[in-house]
């Protein structure tokens, strides 16, 4: 294994760590302190105004797969689905899911699925409720925008692997004056949807919707782990600039090869 290697793998057993630490002191001390972010704030009335109007949430987690790094926002967008799903299945328009992969399809389908037998209405659940719009980023997004524009729409949640072909349906959720909440981990289409969203989510504040929508213990710890870890590095960056300042690197460069 390379030095690469080894730090990264050690690096994810400290965050794995730090979690695991984060899940188990919070059993007693339930609830974290997060910062207020507005587009969390309005989804949550949304939810609530979707199921007194019987309109439905539209909910899409991207074109992105669940193999490489477009994965992580993939798997928020699950997250998000499920929670979302079982706030607002009671309504007369139950949620609806879009993709645009095959397997992200599936696996919405069985979030779904899993969310309808849990809260006890498996019989209401509707197979079409999870529909793969185009594999295709402009096939995608033509798929989505009807869904998007649809009066019994209430609510539009983006939330996935996303390119430029966002502005298009950032664009129909606005000429239909519904609520447009949208986070990517695409950098161009971060900025598209910035410009173009209702409530946009930037950087990882896409990556923190599973601890505010309250999807379980494991996202809320993951967000104070980052918390450690970021400070953490400050705190190493600093202590290398003052061993810059006092011409101590190169003793610590030293000792640090005698050690490999």
């Amino acid at each position: 294994m390379t030095l690469t290697g080894l730090l990264g793998f050690v690096f994810i057993l400290i965050f794995f760590g730090l979690m695991m630490l984060f899940v188990v002191s919070g059993r007693s001390r339930p609830g974290v302190n997060l910062r207020q972010i507005p587009a969390f704030t309005k989804l949550r009335r949304a939810i609530g105004l979707a199921v007194e109007a019987g309109s439905r949430l539209h909910v899409s987690i991207g074109r992105g797969g669940v193999i490489g790094t477009q994965s992580a926002s993939a798997f928020v967008g699950l997250s998000m689905l499920e929670r979302l799903a079982g706030s607002a299945s009671t309504g007369d328009k139950p949620p609806i899911a879009t993709s645009g992969d095959g397997v992200l399809g599936v696996l919405a389908q069985d979030t779904l699925q899993g969310t309808y037998r849990r809260i006890g209405l498996g019989e209401q659940f509707d197979p079409t409720s999870s529909q793969v719009v185009g594999l295709t980023p402009f096939s995608f997004a033509a798929g989505t925008i009807p869904l998007v524009s649809d009066k019994k729409t209430g609510a539009n949640i983006l939330a996935g692997s996303f390119g430029s072909e966002v502005a298009l349906i950032t664009d129909a959720g606005e000429r239909s004056g519904n609520l447009t909440l949208a986070g990517t981990d695409n950098l161009p289409a971060q900025s598209i949807i910035y410009a173009t969203a209702d409530e946009p989510l930037i950087g990882e504040e896409l990556y923190a919707g599973g601890a505010y929508l309250n999807v379980g213990p494991l996202h809320e710890a993951s967000l104070q782990a980052q918390d450690v870890l970021r400070w953490s590095l400050v705190a190493v960056i600093l202590l290398g600039t003052i061993a810059k300042l006092f011409g101590l690197d190169v003793i610590l460069a030293q000792l640090f090869e005698g050690l490999l």
